[in-house]
């Protein structure tokens, strides 16, 4: 069944024009109905990052789970990982998250989590989806069984307490001077509180939402003026989060930016020489730079690639036993504490890396050279060029071309009419070339 709503990370878009009041409203009416299981009093807890379009969303999704008998448990602006956790932490049926990550504040979007905290299965997707249709029946409840809805207080405590937990007791951040770009985001409050709790100078930034501002020129897709910050500031440190706080980017203390790979190669080397990984090896996707994989084959450790995205990251977590995975983008999920992405958790643990080896992040967060790496875009026709005979045979030479030096990496995009060419190796002038050819290629049979 071909999908009309979902995506690889819950439903988005442009918010009033696909994200509607109506569509909202259908969403909690379809998700409440199929989570409505057993005799108990169901309950689904709601939060939200900091877009104006997140009141209208949040109204809507909450009348349609009233509408068929489920309490809510208003959340207000918190992070995707709170949602997670705080899903389990309550009992809730069901979890959900009003965001559009690190998108405009234009956009947004609904994520879901089921009681065990994880985003649903393509097949309760698919199962919800059918019910959100105006075809569909939807089992509307009596008058006496409608839910009832109430915002809850001291959430940001339940959640800043649990990120706390993933540092061990005895080690602080006092002395260190962290810079903190909240994306004007849903960590604005929670985020600086934990690090001064734990100690931490903390200088903040992206703090001040006002509805229209979250990831604007701030967070982890625009780190510009965090570096800037942390150079102003002589920082140690500067952490971006993104607009719903599940990924993170770091900036050493000479303004550089740390990317996702270098983050888990720190995170990977630190436990395995504490004993703290499940597998000897972690879970990343192909866009991960070979220059990791080669670095943790050095470690003894596996890397295993899945498709772009974190809930493949995290499905292949789950099915081989791993307990951390992550993406280049800055989505790093560590299972021994969430369910999902952490951006705040996971920097934590590149801060306890920083305590425990004395040394200045450029140091600590610099594991590997990355090897060049280039990426373009070729426009399509809505045709399938990849299928040709004669563009595939052309991509099979240059890839023996490329031979054990290096990796090339072709991917329609999920969101737009073109096809990503990606290849990396040792030599970038053979990889750049590689990379025209191939577009080259494709656009002559698109």
């Amino acid at each position: 069944m071909t999908r009309k709503f979902f995506g690889t990370d819950g439903i988005r878009g442009r918010a009033n024009v696909k994200i509607t009041p109506e569509l909202a409203l259908r969403v909690g009416q379809a998700a409440g109905q199929i989570f409505h299981r057993g005799e108990h009093r169901h309950r689904v807890v709601i939060g939200k990052d900091t877009r104006l379009s997140g009141y209208m969303i949040e109204t809507a999704l909450t009348a349609g789970f009233l509408s068929v008998g489920m309490d809510v448990m208003l959340l207000g602006p918190m992070p995707t990982p709170a949602v997670a956790m705080l899903t389990r932490s309550m009992r809730a049926d069901l979890g959900v998250m009003i965001s559009a990550s690190h998108n405009p504040y234009e956009d947004n979007g609904i994520k879901l989590f089921g009681p065990d905290g994880y985003k649903l299965s393509d097949e309760i997707e698919l199962a919800i989806e059918a019910l959100i249709e105006p075809s569909a029946s939807i089992s509307l409840a009596g008058s006496r069984d409608l839910g009832r809805a109430k915002r809850i207080e001291g959430v940001h405590a339940r959640y800043i307490e649990f990120a706390k937990r993933a540092l061990p007791k005895a080690l602080a951040l006092d002395g260190m001077r962290i810079v903190l770009d909240c994306a004007n985001g849903a960590a604005y409050r929670v985020a600086p509180e934990a690090l001064w709790e734990l100690g931490a100078e903390v200088i903040t930034i992206g703090n001040e939402p006002d509805g229209f501002n979250i990831n604007r020129d701030v967070g982890s897709t625009a780190p510009q003026t965090l570096q800037q910050k942390v150079r102003e500031m002589r920082a140690d440190i500067g952490i971006a989060l993104d607009g719903d706080a599940d990924r993170v980017i770091i900036i050493d203390e000479k303004g550089q930016i740390v990317d996702g790979d270098q983050l888990m190669a720190v995170v990977a080397e630190s436990w395995h020489r504490e004993g703290r990984l499940s597998k000897p090896g972690i879970v990343a996707t192909i866009m991960s730079n070979l220059g990791l994989e080669r670095h943790l084959e050095g470690l003894g450790l596996s890397l295993a690639r899945t498709a772009v995205g974190d809930r493949y990251v995290l499905e292949h977590m789950r099915e081989h036993g791993f307990n951390m995975g992550g993406e280049q983008s800055g989505h790093i999920i560590l299972s021994d504490y969430s369910t999902t992405g952490d951006g705040l958790v996971a920097a934590l643990q590149i801060l306890a890396a920083v305590r425990n080896e004395a040394k200045p992040v450029s140091e600590i967060c610099h594991r590997f050279e990355p090897l060049p790496q280039v990426l373009k875009n070729v426009q399509t026709k809505g045709g399938q060029p990849l299928k040709d005979e004669k563009v595939a045979g052309q991509i099979e030479k240059l890839r023996a071309k490329l031979g054990n030096k290096g990796r090339l990496v072709i991917r329609p995009s999920g969101t737009e009419p073109v096809i990503r060419v990606m290849a990396e190796g040792d030599d970038r002038k053979l990889v750049e070339s590689i990379v025209d050819d191939v577009i080259a290629a494709i656009a002559k049979a698109a």
